[in-house]
């Protein structure tokens, strides 16, 4: 089984948006055995909050089922065991993980546009606001992730 840990700020847009996108393209290719998907914070400021309703809204409107009891919840020290690959949405989840898990010893940890051969950042749609952008970035990180095992 593989087991795939998306982690974002907060854990209510970016990171769970991921989770339900990817969950719904394995689901599609009858692998949804074949793998188990969370997602995660690296701050305790959403802890216990649902998915932020704009990014509801955004996968609404693409079909992508989600759980409507998803809560954020932070990273542990203890999901590094958990877990095959640790996927960050930004630079700065890369910094705040390492205070959490400070070693990455089997190259766990990865930043999610990295998959896609680009090195850059998934944008906060918090800030700005752009919540389509978002959803085709992790559409493009995820399906380059659903191939890459």
């Amino acid at each position: 089984m593989k087991r795939i840990l998306f982690v974002c700020h907060g854990n209510i847009c970016r990171s769970p948006m991921a989770e339900f996108i990817l969950k719904a393209l394995v689901k599609a290719k009858g692998q949804e055995s074949q793998y188990h998907i969370e997602s995660a914070a690296v701050s305790r400021e959403e802890i216990g909050n649902p998915i932020y309703p704009p990014a509801k809204r955004c996968l609404q409107q693409h079909g992508v089922w989600f759980d409507p009891n998803k809560r954020a919840r932070q990273v542990t020290g203890a999901d590094y065991d958990r877990f095959d690959r640790i996927i960050c949405m930004d630079a700065s989840n890369l910094r705040l993980i390492e205070r959490i898990i400070p070693q990455d010893p089997e190259g766990k940890i990865h930043l999610m546009m990295s998959y896609t051969g680009v090195g850059r950042d998934v944008a906060d749609p918090w800030y700005t606001g752009d919540f389509e952008e978002t959803f085709q970035d992790l559409l493009e990180g995820c399906e380059a992730i659903s191939s890459s095992f």
